[in-house]
């Protein structure tokens, strides 16, 4: 099988015309994580004989000559922190090393009933805390095109899963960019819904009112269908939306409508912002985009300046509500520190100063200072105005326009280590996803241009961010469907 030029529609297409049987398909894929994820460390686990019997199903439903679903049989790579009943779900943290998904995320559910198949859990930051995946308690993972560089984060595993073509496609979580930054250091798509449009039920929390799952696909086609069998209301997620998507339509966007979308381009995104690199990319995006026919405009966006500081602040006072939960009596107990702890505070500061990684701590930390009597107005209370006025930004520019277009991260990929002593450093690749998830919005990353695998000489991938009002993602996923096609 040729694993390298694979998409969601061309592995459906082929598995009806019997070129391949899902079983087969399951079993190259695994042949090809265990030739390749040595050195890039995309997985964290794999489920070979759940895979084998969900792909064999499939294989008798086309025998008996069933319809089955576009997505029945797509091997899929699934982000650590998403559960999946019965397999590893351990957030990338010795917290949750022991700990096996009781049930189905909301996402995952929807998937099983479309028959994919799941191959196993990918790497990430720990409890999604980073931009580089190297955060994981268990190992780092490499950009498949520089395996001296970071796949971004923190869904890194998932998107360098997908650019290594050790799976078709998979999922991830988005909370300040964590979808679309590592897909465009990995040259993949990454797709961030509107808040709302996918459950988040069975996603281990890290910051409840920004959280979102999404897709990482090869294409935006793709990105449109997975999208579509994971959308919808959840009646154990409060804050799903009954809003429907139907599949053909994301997947065939009218072109004439696409045509008539009016571009914004903000200037404080481009303003000592992104390196020679991504300026010369982005202008090139534009270039194309302005080549279809479609006009644009330069907009402003005021407040987002305030988006880093704003999320730094609201963050961290979630994780430290979120993760009080994992108290080393709950979900999974680390098997060394229940010989030395005598009393229950010992146990409570034994698990978590094992369990918990440096950067972990860092959050849970500040997020108790910012919540605490005395600090509360100073910080917190001044993050969420400085949060509602980046979202009327965005509500007052939409006005105008249909669409923002923008850089994805001020670099390409950086080296592993780079960062790692400069959190702020860190913390500013998210610059430009950041405020999409203070305001709900929905937006996708894509590559400017195809990339080889693996590498193609010392290019790496860069890609452009398109930004959609709530609940419009038709515009973004056909433009972007839009700009492949040319």
């Amino acid at each position: 099988m040729d694993l390298d030029h694979l998409t969601i529609k061309k592995f459906h297409e082929g598995l009806l015309d019997k070129q391949f049987s899902a079983l087969e398909a399951a079993q190259a894929f695994f042949a090809r994580i265990k030739a390749s994820d040595e050195a890039i460390g995309a997985y964290l686990s794999t489920a070979e004989e759940s895979a084998a019997r969900e792909a064999e199903a499939v294989d008798v439903a086309l025998a008996k000559g069933d319809d089955v679903p576009t997505l029945a049989g797509i091997p899929l790579a699934i982000k650590d922190c998403i559960l999946v009943k019965d397999l590893p779900a351990t957030s990338a943290s010795k917290m949750l090393e022991r700990y096996v998904a009781s049930y189905d995320a909301g996402a995952i559910a929807r998937l099983k009933e479309r028959r994919a198949v799941f191959l196993g859990k990918t790497n990430m930051d720990e409890f999604a805390m980073g931009s580089s995946t190297e955060n994981s308690a268990f190992k780092k993972t490499r950009n498949p095109h520089d395996l001296s560089r970071v796949p971004g984060g923190s869904s890194g595993g998932s998107a360098a899963a997908v650019a290594a073509h050790m799976a078709v496609a998979s999922l991830g979580s988005d909370t300040f960019g964590s979808i679309r930054q590592p897909s465009a250091f990995c040259g993949v798509v990454g797709f961030k819904p509107t808040y709302g449009a996918v459950s988040r039920s069975g996603l281990i929390a890290m910051t409840s009112s920004m959280d979102q799952i999404g897709p990482i696909t090869q294409t935006v086609e793709d990105a449109a269908i997975m999208f579509a069998a994971i959308a919808g209301r959840d009646p154990v997620d409060a804050t799903s939306s009954e809003t429907h998507y139907d599949e053909t339509a994301l997947t065939n966007p009218d072109l004439g409508g696409i045509r008539r979308l009016r571009i914004g381009l903000p200037e404080e995104y481009f303003v000592d912002g992104p390196d020679r690199e991504v300026g010369a990319a982005m202008d090139e995006a534009i270039r194309r985009i302005e080549g279809l026919g479609l006009k644009t405009k330069k907009v402003s966006l005021p407040h987002t300046k305030y988006a880093v500081p704003a999320y730094y602040l609201s963050m961290p006072a979630e994780v430290s509500s979120n993760l009080a939960r994992l108290d080393g009596i709950r979900y999974a107990r680390i098997p060394e520190v229940d010989r030395d702890a005598k009393t229950l505070r010992d146990i409570y500061f034994k698990q978590k100063g094992i369990g918990f990684g440096p950067e972990t701590k860092r959050r849970v930390i500040l997020g108790a200072f910012v919540l605490s009597s005395g600090y509360y107005d100073a910080y917190y209370d001044r993050a969420q105005r400085a949060r509602t006025l980046i979202a009327r930004d965005f509500d007052r520019v939409f006005e105008d326009v249909d669409v923002l277009m923008t850089p994805v991260t001020p670099t390409p990929a950086f080296k592993i280590g780079e960062k790692t002593d400069d959190p702020l450093a860190m913390y500013l690749s998210d610059v430009f996803t950041g405020p999409v998830n203070l305001a709900g919005l929905p937006a996708i990353s894509i590559p400017v241009k195809p990339y080889p695998y693996p590498g193609g000489g010392r290019e790496l991938p860069i890609g452009f961010q398109l930004i959609g009002k709530k609940w419009r993602e038709a515009d973004i996923l056909g433009l972007g469907q839009y700009y492949e096609r040319i």
